[in-house]
């Protein structure tokens, strides 16, 4: 089964200038040839069970950004309450922020990066 990160990251873009598919794969290349590092990374996980845990906060105490797709256990209540109690502990700990993002995303920030809660909207 496909993850939902899958999904959107697996797939090519249609660039709306050309009307040809961008590969974003290509992209991600040419960026690491440049040698640049970045100072953070923004980490794309799944969980499925309350034991996932430890190895998804890893990155975040790294000073990294996790953005957490807990779909697979939206629906079993207790384990994603247990979860996100130690999320919110963790950041608290290391002064992160959490924040839920839509429907089924959460994002986990690393010290010093706060998750601002007021939405920027487009212009229609």
């Amino acid at each position: 089964m496909m993850g939902f990160f899958d999904k959107i990251l697996g797939q090519k873009k249609v660039s709306e200038e050309t009307g040809k598919f961008i590969d974003l794969t290509e992209w991600e290349q040419e960026a690491e040839e440049t040698g640049e590092k970045a100072k953070m990374n923004v980490k794309v996980a799944e969980i499925y069970r309350y034991e996932d845990l430890s190895n998804l906060t890893t990155p975040v105490y790294n000073g990294n950004i996790l953005l957490l797709d807990f779909s697979p256990i939206a629906g079993d209540d207790f384990t994603l309450r247990r979860i996100t109690t130690e999320l919110k502990q963790m950041t608290a700990d290391i002064n992160g922020d959490i924040a839920g993002i839509g429907k089924n995303l959460l994002v986990v920030t690393p010290n010093g990066v706060k998750v601002e809660r007021e939405k920027v909207r487009g212009t229609y």
